[in-house]
């Protein structure tokens, strides 16, 4: 990509109401543009890191046996009733409207309910179990609390999983299966080492769920962690009786603010029983689906990652996740062609800079975009490139195949 071709441009300011870190660096990078409270477009450069956190969530959800589904955004009334979740009163969150036969649908928030609905056609033996069907989508929620950026929307995107067992014993495996994938996601996303496994609550299906919590003052939670373990507390579940379940002492943990990146949770058999999800055993008995629940947002993620890794200059994408992989810098009209050409053969993505720009501009946009890799040519380079880091303060002067071949 050319930067002349790119319509985004960066900006030196915000909308006055938009408080939140990870938005501010998003919009001044030209990632995202801010439609209302807690509702974003995705323009080029932000897609192509939504993408990118979206194929990583889709490979490991497809490694440990996920099938990707895509389920209607429009919710049938009718369905929701038997759960009574459609009663607002029950749900404060439901965005509804009607449509022109005059009927009430909503906007999907979430989908045990439609994807039981499904599974009823599809689950009647034991053989037909378990099962961990997913799916990656935007949700909408009438939220309150719509000042944290995209860390807290009204339309946002979701991976949601949901796994269907035919017993306690099947069901405890795949939700542990599940949360070593939630590791591995957060270690290629580049904040595995301050993301922890936190108890919560667990509701009236069993003693704890799980969040996973990402270490950050921009964080609406309080945990308390236990590093040589790698788990944490969630304030809300903190009594003497989790403690003591857990083998630790209040002296051990320490209290931090943190942003949740993703939760599990034990469903049991709640929509199971309300829909009629049940199979055959062996025996020849009928028996309830027991179902969990797996959540992770991509939106959420990108702006978690804009709030941890960022710097007093801008943001700092980890490779897996950059829009492109090196932004090359010419400081002299079509010096850069020659070395753009080549990294483009070599399948590299690369962001090209032949703007005429003042270096100055050029190397500060370059630091608010936060591409991991720089390249620099100008006169002074004599036919080789300067490269480093976003994060590092120095540059090194070398051939064009050397610098790719850091690349490779």
């Amino acid at each position: 990509m050319r930067q002349t071709d790119l319509f985004t441009k960066t900006r030196k300011t915000v909308p006055k109401d938009e408080i939140a870190k990870n938005a501010q660096l998003l919009i001044k990078g030209g990632f995202v543009h801010k439609e209302l409270a807690g509702v974003y477009s995705y323009l080029p450069l932000g897609l192509r890191v939504l993408e990118k956190i979206e194929q990583i969530i889709r490979e490991e959800m497809n490694a440990i046996g996920g099938q990707e589904i895509l389920m209607s955004t429009l919710q049938n009334r009718e369905l929701w009733k038997w759960t009574n979740r459609w009663d607002d009163r029950e749900v404060s969150v439901w965005l509804k409207t009607k449509v022109a036969d005059g009927s009430e649908v909503g906007l999907g928030w979430t989908h045990e309910e439609p994807l039981t609905n499904i599974m009823l056609n599809h689950v009647h033996s034991y053989q037909d179990l378990p099962k961990l069907i997913y799916q990656i989508q935007w949700k909408f929620r009438n939220e309150e609390r719509a000042r944290s950026g995209v860390l807290r929307g009204r339309e946002f995107l979701m991976k949601d999983l949901y796994s269907f067992a035919s017993s306690q014993n099947e069901h405890d495996r795949l939700y542990e299966i599940v949360a070593k994938s939630y590791a591995n996601i957060f270690n290629l996303l580049g904040i595995g080492k301050m993301t922890y496994r936190t108890f919560a609550s667990g509701g009236a299906f069993s003693k704890y769920s799980h969040e996973f919590q990402c270490l950050s003052e921009a964080g609406e939670d309080t945990i308390f962690i236990n590093n040589k373990r790698k788990i944490a507390i969630n304030k809300e579940v903190m009594t003497k009786s989790v403690l003591s379940n857990l083998g630790v002492t209040r002296k051990e943990l320490i209290e931090k603010k943190a942003i949740e990146v993703g939760n599990i949770f034990n469903l049991g058999t709640r929509y199971s029983d309300a829909l009629g999800l049940k199979y055959v055993t062996r025996d020849g008995k009928a028996e309830p689906v027991i179902m969990g629940c797996y959540g992770i947002g991509p939106t959420r993620l990108m702006g978690t990652i804009a709030e941890v890794l960022s710097d007093d200059k801008g943001l700092v994408w980890p490779e897996s996740v950059a829009p492109f992989k090196v932004h090359l810098i010419e400081l002299k009209n079509g010096l850069g062609k020659k070395l753009y050409d080549k990294l483009n053969r070599a399948g590299i993505e690369v962001l090209y800079d032949d703007r005429d720009s003042t270096a100055g501009e050029k190397f500060n946009d370059a630091d608010l975009i936060g591409i991991p890799w720089r390249f620099v040519v100008s006169a002074k380079t004599n036919g080789k490139v300067e490269c480093k880091k976003r994060d590092e303060k120095t540059f090194e002067l070398t051939t064009y195949d050397k610098a790719i071949r850091k690349l490779l």
